[in-house]
């Protein structure tokens, strides 16, 4: 499996993060606020373009009320 910020994984979860924020009824700067972050930091994790941990991964699926593993399982 190839390694990196722009692997085929991460933008399976990237793409997993903004369908889940989308069908939770938020917008970025909602995130964003809930988060302490600005909506570009939003922005820039669902085009792929800053590596997520699992720490934001974890805050992340809070707010959409999932769990991690929907964002890294098949």
């Amino acid at each position: 499996m190839k390694k990196g910020i722009y692997s085929r994984a991460h933008k399976k979860i990237v793409g997993k993060l903004k369908q889940a924020r989308k069908e939770a009824g938020l917008d970025q700067q909602e995130v964003a606020r809930q988060l302490g972050k600005t909506q570009s930091y939003i922005s820039k994790l669902e085009s792929g373009q800053r590596k997520l941990d699992i720490l934001q991964l974890k805050e992340l699926a809070a707010i959409y009320h999932k769990k991690i593993t929907d964002f890294i399982e098949d």
